[in-house]
């Protein structure tokens, strides 16, 4: 299917939607206890439950008025279908917290990965988005592979020492707030390696 343009509003309605939508039925419902086929689920499974149809249908409906998916969004749907659907099945809400440990972990595998053997995976990723340097690019990608691994260490402290609440704040909003600003102090990169087109 060949890419389509669309509105970068309702791009952005669609990766983001899904997250505030389990953010707004998780304070809605956190403090209930709710019976289902003759078993109880707190509010924090009931909203996992709930999350992952809706993961899929935002994500099926990207794909349709796109005509395309990053790799990096299809990982995250499969790790919120397994880990989400397994917190659900055996009524566990750490399998679902640990979620962003093991995406984080994946991500800066791949990118490490890809440093061991002198290439910068990030750069085929992002190259149209912003245009570096090689020696850039090698650089960007380093310091994002050890962010990664910091983002996943720290979900860990979070989810294994806080209350699902705080943890629920974290990921909503910590994590997206790190992950902006980690970008936000690499100007240093961009004003060094960005290429500029002189034509």
């Amino acid at each position: 299917m060949a890419e389509k343009e669309i509105n970068p509003l309702v791009k952005t309605g669609l990766e983001l939607g899904p997250v505030l939508a389990f953010f707004a039925a998780y304070l809605l419902l956190k403090d209930g206890t709710y019976s289902i086929a003759g078993r109880d689920y707190s509010g924090f499974i009931l909203v996992t439950a709930g999350f992952i149809p809706v993961m899929i249908a935002s994500t099926a409906a990207l794909w349709a008025l796109t005509g395309k998916l990053a790799k990096m969004q299809v990982i995250t749907l499969v790790l919120v279908v397994v880990f989400g659907g397994l917190s659900v099945w055996l009524n566990d809400d750490r399998f679902f917290k640990m979620k962003p440990t093991i995406i984080y972990l994946l991500f800066g595998g791949i990118l490490g990965f890809g440093l061991l053997r002198g290439q910068s995976y990030l750069r085929h990723l992002m190259e149209e988005m912003m245009p570096l340097q090689p020696e850039g690019w090698m650089k960007l990608t380093r310091r994002l592979c050890f962010f990664f691994f910091g983002l996943a260490l720290l979900n860990e402290v979070i989810w294994r020492s806080m209350s699902t609440e705080n943890w629920v704040w974290f990921k909503t909003f910590g994590l997206t707030a790190a992950i902006f600003l980690f970008f936000l102090t690499q100007g240093d990169i961009f004003r060094k390696y960005g290429q500029r087109d002189d034509s």
